[in-house]
């Protein structure tokens, strides 16, 4: 096994880095099917340019999943086969008014290279095809097979991945996986997360009337608006605890190993406060959990938009006739999306809110590796080696994926590793990487597949 020295690392993520901005400009908005089958036909040419062979699978409908691989050296083990899961689709850019730069032109700025979709989830995709070429260029070779499987439906709920896992399953198979995620957090410690939250996303609305009407007869008359504020105030307390009968029933209790690693992972509050310039208290100071266990082992339940009567500058006076809201629930292992769905309806009917509407929009299960999985140590060593002794395992991530598909249909353990840091804004304006993680990203890479190839 030999190591490539950091200023190696460097020069070729700067050689590849036209590569990598082609990539970054095409604006692969899959919610909006915006540059999909471009997007999946570059990464499929990226794949092949990096010495790989490559497929396009597009026979189950929805966006095209990107197949590669790339055999071991001659020196390497062809008896091990490590999978990497990525996603080329990004999220909307708005709002504009708050970029610094152009969404879609990769932009250096003292380090630093903003761009959407850089950091969710385009750098990770790069980092590991820049790890690929060097370990494939050293005179060992590549220390074991490696397999890609990059989809582009990710930011909208994965809807069809389960469906080419389970046809494809024999293409995909692998002795492990890493994951999409990762990053450094507000204390510049490493995390790999071994899982992830599931989500139940839904639709809520509710009628109160055929006409929106004169706010005068609200002396006699209820209004859509009051209507579905009532019924989403009695799924939670003033205090944060979710009152739905058998919410929380459904949960499989984490084991002790999962809560001894839940126990050690850092939190600052202060810090989190201040990143996001929060005008509130954490949620967690009035629930009976550290906030570790609320982010890693809890579910949560979301109002994530509202909409209902006039919005616009200026007075109106309506009873509007039509609320709309969008609820989101993280899931933990033992939680089903329908299941969610069954327990909010039934709590709803039992309320006297049987007339609010509600509609499960996506659903995915939650995913834990077991942590005394021989994968685990392996993918903590080989990051150590780059990020020094202080990195952080959480049993799963606060986030969510399609990673539940990944263990039920190739059933291997799945980590996650990347390039983010704490202010990399997914999702938000400014998205973002710093090069000097961009680095680091690709050196844990080539000591990781290393490591791997090594086991027997």
């Amino acid at each position: 096994m030999k190591e490539i020295a950091k200023a190696k690392i460097q020069a070729t993520a700067e050689e590849n880095q036209n590569l990598f901005f082609e990539y970054l400009r095409l604006e692969s908005v899959s919610t909006q099917g915006r540059m999909i089958s471009e997007t999946a036909e570059f990464v499929k040419q990226l794949i092949e340019d990096f010495g790989g062979k490559a497929e396009l699978l597009n026979d189950l409908g929805g966006h095209p999943i990107v197949y590669g691989f790339f055999p071991a050296g001659q020196k390497g083990n062809s008896e091990k086969t490590l999978l990497f899961y990525n996603h080329y689709d990004v999220q909307p850019e708005d709002p504009l008014e708050e970029w610094k730069t152009k969404p879609f032109e990769p932009t250096i700025i003292d380090g630093v290279l903003y761009c959407r979709g850089v950091s969710d989830n385009k750098a990770n995709f790069m980092a590991r095809l820049n790890a690929i070429q060097l370990l494939s260029e050293s005179e060992e070779g590549l220390p074991c097979n490696v397999k890609f499987l990059i989809e582009g439906e990710e930011e909208i709920g994965s809807p069809t991945i389960d469906l080419y896992l389970e046809k494809h399953a024999d293409l995909f198979k692998a002795d492990a996986c890493i994951w999409e995620s990762g990053s450094k957090d507000s204390e510049e410690r490493f995390t790999i997360d071994a899982g992830i939250k599931g989500i139940a996303y839904f639709d809520a609305w509710v009628e109160s009337a055929e006409v929106d009407i004169h706010s005068s007869k609200g002396a006699v008359v209820d209004n859509a608006a009051w209507r579905l504020m009532h019924a989403l105030s009695s799924l939670r307390t003033k205090d944060h605890q979710v009152i739905i009968d058998g919410f929380y029933e459904m949960m499989t209790p984490p084991t002790e190993l999962e809560k001894s690693f839940v126990e050690k992972t850092p939190f600052n509050g202060e810090k989190l406060k201040e990143n996001y310039g929060l005008k509130h208290p954490l949620i967690v100071e009035k629930l009976d959990r550290t906030p570790q266990e609320a982010l890693i082992l809890y579910p949560t339940l979301t109002i994530s938009g509202l909409l209902s009567g006039y919005t616009d500058p200026g007075s109106k006076t309506v009873l509007p006739r039509k609320a709309q809201a969008k609820i989101d629930v993280r899931l933990v292992p033992g939680m089903d999306p329908e299941n969610v769905y069954e327990v909010i309806r039934k709590h709803w009917d039992k309320k006297g809110f049987k007339d609010v509407q509600l509609k499960l929009l996506t659903g995915e299960k939650s995913f834990r590796t077991d942590l005394t999985d021989p994968f685990v140590d392996i993918v903590l060593n080989s990051a150590k080696k780059v990020y020094g002794e202080d990195v952080v395992l959480n049993p799963n991530s606060p986030g969510t994926g399609p990673m539940h598909g990944f263990g039920e249909h190739l059933n291997v353990p799945i980590l996650g590793s990347g390039t983010s840091w704490a202010k990399s804004g997914a999702h938000a304006p400014n998205e973002n990487i710093r090069l000097k993680d961009f680095y680091q990203g690709i050196e844990h890479m080539i000591n990781l597949m290393n490591e791997f190839g090594l086991i027997n």
